[in-house]
């Protein structure tokens, strides 16, 4: 008689991938669930995850602030553009994944009893690139800062200007610019949070015109990347290179803050630039 072999089922994954996330630096399995409690910060060594837009608003602001302005702004294909899909297809398919309209969210609330114009990216709808749309969501908080005299915080995270908007993408580096030195003018704080990565056409306008730049440890923040600057000046760039510690040193970023340290911090600050001037506008 021929010899009966025992079945065997198909091993499982130990880890299955929605309960499971396994950390880029410490390698950690870490259990999702605690992992949004603790705000997607790795528990073994410090590693902050993305954080989508929403989760950044409810962790900054004072409870029950949040309004948003201008939720239906929805990128349009001027250019008809095609690479491997359709424009429309990328942005239909980003909207399903995230739940947003584009890349951005602005609006006003409260960080420590202040009162604030708040713009948010989000790296997972296009990689935050930044289109029309993104473009002139930042500078809507920027003019409601200007009208309202209160404070712009702004949280960037992108990848840069968006390809499939062309020459449409890189006129709001211009435009988001002007807006923000009219915010310089009237002596109003503007501060950005400078999370992973901020690079590009973003980190070539707004996001690096703040009063105060914080960034979140490990953040990339650069404009190109640095196999393209190595190619070109033909040197070996140092180590951490373009990461937020460096730039401290560097004196390009003010302070590198843990995550859950943001809400308090960006409440000292606020409490010093608008040291008396509540009353000050009052009277005006």
């Amino acid at each position: 008689m021929p010899l009966k072999l025992p079945s065997f089922r198909a091993r499982r994954d130990v880890y299955p991938p929605d309960l499971w996330t396994k950390c880029p630096t410490c390698s950690t399995m870490l259990f999702n669930k605690q992992l949004e409690k603790n705000l997607r910060v790795c528990t073994n060594c410090g590693h902050h995850f993305r954080l989508s837009a929403e989760a950044r608003i409810e962790h900054l602001l004072d409870p029950g602030t949040w309004g948003e302005r201008d939720p239906g702004l929805q990128s349009v294909d001027a250019l008809g553009f095609v690479d491997l899909k359709a424009y429309p297809d990328r942005l239909s398919a980003a909207q399903l994944t995230t739940g947003m309209r584009d890349a951005a969210v602005w609006g006003t609330g409260a960080v420590g009893g202040h009162e604030v114009a708040l713009c948010v990216m989000d790296f997972g709808f296009m990689g935050g690139s930044m289109g029309a749309v993104v473009g002139e969501k930042v500078t809507r908080a920027a003019e409601h800062a200007l009208a309202e005299r209160v404070p712009l915080i702004i949280v960037s995270a992108s990848g840069g200007a968006r390809m499939q908007e062309g020459t449409l993408s890189l006129m709001q580096m211009a435009r988001t610019t002007l807006a923000i030195q009219e915010l310089k003018r009237a002596n109003l704080p503007y501060i950005v949070v400078l999370t992973d990565p901020t690079t590009g056409g973003v980190s070539a306008s707004y996001a690096m015109l703040g009063d105060v730049h914080l960034a979140e440890p490990g953040a990339l923040i650069a404009f190109a990347g640095k196999r393209v600057i190595e190619q070109t000046i033909r040197e070996t760039l140092p180590p951490g290179f373009q990461r937020a510690e460096y730039l401290v040193e560097k004196g390009m970023v003010d302070r590198v803050v843990e995550r859950k340290e943001l809400p308090p911090v960006l409440g000292s600050i606020l409490n010093t630039l608008m040291m008396g001037r509540a009353r000050r506008l009052a009277a005006e």
